[in-house]
């Protein structure tokens, strides 16, 4: 077979993605899945399953994918239309080799991608970089495959509801955000006990309610609204692709994911006391605190959804999460992140506790903090700021963390800045114990910013 050359920026670090009909395209798709369908095979394996978000392109960039996974001869399972957890379910249940997922997560309706498992582990970084090697050598695995369509639905949300019989609560908003997980929603709540309220709940890939992001404040505004004026006890988001949460209390304020990790992380370590659990960069030091304080072993990760896992896998720990809002359990699941069953491990918890969200928020170290920061740097450029940055920081003898980007630790508190492993741009993130530390750490980031010529965002200076 001839040689085939993918645009390099759809090559991401966690999985492949572009905007569709200019950076990715049908063909992408099905090269890809001869690229990956060629890596499955070497690896002896067999079956694989794939699935797609609601998106509007996700449907022919999977049919195309499936070609070429055919042509590689693997046996693919096609499980439809689901969230992304659903397909990482489908991959234990049906004991396949490997799995893709067509979604283009949390990113803007023109954009779709890839995400990709193999042998049980996230396929990214290095990996992923060789199917553009792999493509241009041209050298495949050629056989004649075949597809088999499963409706994997029942048994995922009969897998979801197992553990949670006793849940009791009044009433729950849920925003699915017209995401891949509103009709796997809709059928769940049907089994819970109380008060369900779904807003945003049929699938639409141009997302009519708001953008499918629920790390970002303003895409909550709706929720928070609703739990407030039909005095809900809860809210709870997802992602375009059901894989992250995000929750609002029953005041309707803002219960970020690293706050939740606490929850969860006593809940855990309560019966398995001196585990290990892990925390992204980017997450509150009162979480590393509250797990040393709960009798565990806290451990800080780089960001990124696929390096959580491996390290999760590594350590053999029970939870780990992200302040994105990727929650992984190990404890009495699969450790994969599933923003379904984060939620109903929630509501447990608090049936458990018999103490709503707003009565444990109310017991949560109170940090003053920005939240995660985005803005713009070109691909070349923001990994030089963070080396100059770094230089800069080491000079001065500051006490940091190199990790993931610069993580730098004062008597006020910390401040992050790292490059984005996904989008040109950097991040950051300040938190501190006082408003007036949190000015001056934001004031000494700004200072290594406009040292390295960088235009300070607005989003620095007035969070």
């Amino acid at each position: 077979m001839t040689s085939y050359k993918f645009n390099p920026s759809i090559l991401r670090e966690y999985d492949v993605r572009g905007v569709y009909g200019e950076s990715l395209t049908t063909e992408d798709a099905k090269m890809l899945g001869i690229s990956f369908g060629t890596r499955v095979m070497e690896s002896g394996g067999k079956i694989i399953v794939v699935g797609f978000d609601g998106r509007i392109t996700s449907p022919e960039l999977c049919n195309s994918l499936v070609k070429g996974l055919v042509s590689c001869g693997l046996n693919v399972f096609n499980v439809g239309l689901g969230p992304t957890p659903m397909l990482s379910f489908a991959i234990k249940h049906l004991n396949a080799d490997a799995g893709v997922m067509v979604t283009g997560s949390h990113n803007p309706p023109e954009y779709n991608g890839f995400k990709m498992t193999l042998n049980g582990v996230p396929f990214y970084g290095k990996d992923i970089q060789g199917l553009g090697e792999l493509a241009l050598l041209g050298e495949f695995i050629e056989g004649t495959g075949s597809i088999k369509f499963i409706d994997i639905s029942k048994d995922y949300i009969k897998r979801l509801v197992q553990d949670f019989q006793g849940i009791k609560i009044k009433s729950v908003a849920w925003d699915p955000g017209n995401g891949a997980a509103c009709n796997i929603l809709i059928d769940l709540v049907k089994l819970l006990p109380g008060e369900h309220h779904v807003i945003n709940e049929s699938v639409d890939g141009t997302f009519p309610g708001h953008h499918p992001d629920p790390t970002v404040a303003s895409n909550l505004i709706q929720l928070q609204n609703y739990v407030i004026e039909n005095k809900c006890e809860i809210g709870i988001a997802f992602d375009g692709d059901g894989d992250r949460i995000g929750t609002v209390d029953g005041k309707g304020r803002i219960i970020w994911a690293d706050q939740l990790m606490m929850l969860f992380a006593e809940d855990i370590l309560r019966d398995k006391p001196g585990s290990y659990v892990i925390a992204d960069v980017k997450s509150s030091k009162a979480l590393f605190d509250e797990i040393t304080r709960l009798g565990g072993n806290a451990v800080m990760s780089s960001t990124g959804h696929s390096l959580v896992k491996s390290k999760m896998t590594e350590l053999s720990a029970p939870l780990a999460g992200e302040l994105s809002g990727h929650i992984f359990f190990g404890d009495y699941y699969y450790g994969f992140d599933d923003a379904l069953y984060a939620s109903l491990r929630l509501l447990a918890l608090l049936n458990r506790r018999e103490k709503t969200l707003s009565q444990l928020y109310e017991l949560m170290p109170k940090m003053y903090n920005t939240p995660e920061i985005r803005f713009l740097c070109s691909e070349k450029r923001k990994f030089i700021v963070i080396e100059e940055v770094s230089k800069r920081l080491l000079m001065l003898g500051a006490e940091l963390s190199e990790i993931d980007g610069v993580r730098v630790t004062t008597e006020d508190g910390w401040w992050l800045l790292r490059a984005s492993n996904t989008e040109n741009a950097l991040t950051s993130r300040c938190e501190s114990y006082s408003a007036e530390g949190l000015n001056r750490l934001k004031k000494q980031l700004c200072e290594q910013l406009s040292l390295s010529d960088i235009l300070i965002p607005d989003d620095l200076i007035n969070n």
